[in-house]
């Protein structure tokens, strides 16, 4: 059987990832590493883990959070197609 979803060809080349992808795996990267430190060294370090979260909610909320402009400006990272 054929597969019901139609996939586009992918370009020649290097795919680049989109934000939202990177931010993702950063946030994701962020926290595990701020839990490790919190278990390692110090509880403090689950400040980091509240940081990320209200970069994430800044992010849903306003579209744009101090990392994503850092990654589009530094890294010329862009936005999925929509």
């Amino acid at each position: 059987m054929s597969d019901p979803v139609a996939r586009a060809p992918r370009p020649a080349g290097r795919r680049r990832w989109p934000l939202e992808r990177v931010l993702f795996a950063l946030a994701g990267t962020m926290t595990l590493a701020s839990v490790a430190l919190a278990v390692l060294v110090s509880p403090w370090f689950l400040l980091l883990t509240a940081f990320v979260g209200v970069n994430q909610l800044l992010y849903v909320t306003v579209g744009d959070c101090p990392a994503s402009i850092v990654l589009r400006r530094a890294c010329g990272v862009t936005a999925a197609p929509r």
